[in-house]
């Protein structure tokens, strides 16, 4: 029975470990990251109407028999 050959695993392993390294790090400098996150949460504030008024919100199973 022949033995299985393993001398190339580790060259194997290691290129695959590398090339996913760079892989990920290509994908997460397509992200713009902000320095300061208070800055980017005002310029970011959405202004919805029902922020502005008050709602009530009634439950089927509260509402009386």
């Amino acid at each position: 029975m022949p033995q299985l050959d393993t001398s190339t695993w580790f060259t194997t392993i290691l290129s695959m470990f590398l090339a996913l390294f760079i892989i990920f790090q290509l994908k997460i400098s397509k992200y713009n990251f902000y320095h300061n996150p208070e800055s980017a949460a005002k310029v970011l504030k959405h202004i919805t109407p029902w922020e502005t008024k008050w709602t009530k919100i009634y439950l089927p199973l509260l509402l009386p028999l």
